[in-house]
């Protein structure tokens, strides 16, 4: 059986849902989670400067980051596992400012995200996984940032009933400390030049 790739913009303009190319025969198969042109005939230029790999245990909960400078675009998949991803358009300017959208990703569904620059990602961990990150730009511990997870203004709806309820939640202390939208606002006020 043979996939090709697939891909789906999603209405958050620039953000996209892809099915990668997979292929099975008896032996097994093969993915294949990015190539260069096929995404540049797709619409998305995306050119790899990092890539890197998140291990997390049922429960975990990592959102809603991105970096102030240096964006990172990033391609996520979940290698093995069940993770409940989440993007947030954090674009000031943009109609759908502030609107999130979240996606069921597995090891078994291979499906991927391509999540922009200016926008916040995050995910819920259903089941134990490890996550591939394929981002456009290196790690930037000082612009390193994001908006707490359970902002009013964003309101993301997490299924916190696969997990066993919110009291089964592990979040780090980093996370715990992260900023509101209207602290974003703030901060991106005249610093923002992003394309929508």
């Amino acid at each position: 059986m043979i996939q090709k790739f697939e891909f789906t913009e999603l209405d958050l303009k620039g953000a996209y849902h892809i099915k990668p190319f997979y292929a099975t025969d008896d032996r097994g198969g093969l993915i294949k989670d990015y190539n260069l042109e096929m995404f540049k005939a797709n619409g998305i230029s995306h050119e790899l400067k990092e890539v890197f790999y998140t291990i997390s245990k049922r429960g975990v909960i990592r959102a809603t980051h991105f970096q102030l400078f240096k964006q990172q675009a990033k391609l996520v998949r979940c290698i093995s596992g069940h993770v409940y991803d989440v993007i947030v358009d954090l674009r000031p300017d943009s109609p759908t400012f502030g609107q999130w959208r979240g996606f069921h990703l597995t090891g078994d569904n291979t499906e991927m995200l391509y999540v922009p620059e200016y926008f916040g990602h995050g995910y819920l961990v259903i089941d134990d996984s490890i996550v591939s990150y394929k981002a456009s730009e290196v790690f930037f511990g000082e612009g390193d940032s994001g908006i707490m997870y359970d902002d009013p203004d964003i309101g993301i709806q997490w299924p916190f009933e696969l997990i066993g309820g919110k009291e089964k939640l592990i979040i780090s202390e980093k996370d715990l400390a992260l900023m509101s939208t209207r602290q974003y606002l703030s901060k991106m006020s005249g610093v923002c030049n992003c394309e929508v």
